[in-house]
């Protein structure tokens, strides 16, 4: 009777485990916090975003609202707390291609930028994610040259933060001078003087270097004393005969705008930059907007691409224009597929067209004959070096207005009267050209380098005379002119904190 009884006792706990199991699910088994990571890595992966931008850039989460029906009553939790920054930024970077879409176009609006559109701006996490620049065609094959970003992060936030400072003529003592100024987009990031205007008319005593493609650029300067560009950034503004400005005093106006300063708190809590506004804080902002200033492919860029194409595959492309010439080509798939690159290769450069002239030009740019590439090579066409070419060089006996350049730098005889090569991308919208803006025209430029420069004890052993027609001399300077044209990126200039 007792072993009965203690049988009909199992069954009973037995069932009531089972009937609790049923009503109340499995208990959790325990998960591999290493698998829990990647299985949610891949959910956000592969879910649609449940954010939908507003009108001004800003993420907006809405309810539902209360009239939407639901599967279930949902139930009541409690009021997370509010994520910080860091937080609520993704963990991975974005790839984001420089020089296209809407990373210069500033905070979306008109007029003058509001306290509520930045505070907006400032919370979409989005605007605080680490972006991985992707270059152009034009600049793909200097993506290993990139400048910079490891120091100074790029992020969409730090990138506008720049742009508004490099259009506000607040960082000068007298509220007239800005970095476009003298760095103006409207002439190619230069300007259209021999040298660059600061406040009260004052002249300086070079010209002004060009802003776009710096990513790809370490030290700053036509003599290379800026060993940065975060540095190039804040030299202007303490110049007497530029902004004519202190650090000290440029910090305070900005503190003193609180459009600024929200900013410059919200892109430089990150635990590891000093946060505020700071002048260290300034230059990163400025170089992180440069960095931003890419410029697009041009004619010579596509031209390349279909020329290199064509030899190799020049057989093939040979056999597929013969074989489509008759009433009954036999070609099969591979032939196919090959054509119908070939035919998408060539659509940019029909969009893009290049004229004979420019080709030629290009073809003896890259000779040894012209020997251009001595100098100016690389994606960016310059070799970030410094050379004595013989300008300003002609004086009987130099004497203390002589500019000697990288001299002044590293006190070394061989820098003499060098100073940096700069690209010749968009070249034709920069001049006058030369660190002294004394030639004018491409086509002085080009007789320049043709007489072999000016002699003087430390020209560059680079610059020879060279044998030229004058065909030959106009096809370089449509080369440059036409050949290396591109478009640059779209830019906010106008819209400022008030």
């Amino acid at each position: 009777m007792g072993r009965f009884i203690t049988i009909v006792i199992l069954f009973v706990a037995v069932a009531l485990l089972v009937n609790k199991f049923v009503l109340q699910g499995a208990p959790e088994q325990p998960v591999d916090p290493q698998k829990k990571t990647e299985q949610a890595e891949s959910t956000l992966a592969e879910a649609p975003s449940t954010t939908t931008p507003s009108s001004d850039g800003s993420a907006s989460d809405e309810p539902a609202s209360a009239g939407e029906s639901t599967e279930s009553e949902p139930v009541a939790k409690p009021k997370p707390e509010p994520k910080t920054k860091a937080q609520a930024e993704p963990s991975q970077p974005e790839a984001v291609l420089l020089g296209s879409g809407d990373l210069l176009t500033g905070i979306p609006g008109e007029g003058g930028l509001t306290l509520e559109q930045i505070d907006s701006w400032l919370a979409n996490p989005t605007n605080h994610v680490t972006l991985q620049p992707v270059l152009p065609l034009s600049l793909a094959a200097g993506a290993a040259e990139i400048k910079g970003i490891d120091e100074n992060p790029l992020t969409r936030a730090k990138i506008e933060l720049g742009r508004q400072l490099y259009f506000d003529t607040r960082l000068s003592s007298d509220n007239t001078i800005s970095c476009a100024s003298c760095h103006d987009p409207d002439f190619g990031f230069a300007k259209n003087t021999p040298f660059g205007i600061g406040v009260d008319g004052q002249q300086g005593g070079r010209n002004s270097p060009i802003a776009y493609n710096r990513i790809l650029s370490g030290p700053q300067f036509w003599d290379g004393r800026a060993e940065s560009l975060e540095a190039q950034a804040v030299g202007p503004i303490a110049n007497p005969i530029e902004m004519a400005n202190t650090h000290e005093a440029c910090v305070e106006t900005l503190k003193g705008i609180n459009g600024y300063a929200k900013q410059f708190e919200a892109v430089f809590d990150d635990g590891v930059s000093i946060g505020g506004v700071t002048i260290d804080n300034v230059g990163m902002a400025l170089a992180s907007f440069e960095r931003a200033i890419v410029t697009g492919p041009a004619p010579w860029d596509y031209y390349q691409k279909v020329a290199t194409f064509e030899k190799s595959y020049a057989d093939d492309l040979a056999f597929i224009e013969e074989e489509k010439a008759k009433d009954e080509p036999e070609l099969d798939d591979e032939d196919l597929e090959l054509w119908r690159e070939y035919t998408n290769l060539k659509m940019p450069l029909t969009a893009h067209p290049i004229s004979d002239s420019a080709i030629r030009g290009g073809q003896l740019f890259f000779s040894d004959r012209a020997g251009c590439t001595a100098c100016h090579l690389g994606a960016n066409f310059t070799d970030e070096m410094y050379h004595n070419l013989g300008v300003g060089m002609d004086a009987e006996e130099p004497d203390d207005k002589t500019d000697w350049g990288r001299f002044v730098v590293t006190n070394d005889d061989k820098d003499r009267g060098a100073f940096k090569t700069p690209t010749i991308r968009n070249v034709s919208y920069t001049g006058p050209f030369m660190h002294d803006g004394s030639q004018q025209t491409l086509e002085e430029v080009v007789e320049w380098y043709a007489k072999g420069g000016h002699p003087n004890p430390h020209l560059s052993e680079k610059v020879k005379k060279l044998d030229l027609t004058d065909q030959d001399k106009k096809d370089l300077v449509e080369f440059m002119a036409e050949g290396l044209k591109s478009e640059f990126p779209k830019i906010e200039q106008e819209r400022l904190p008030q």
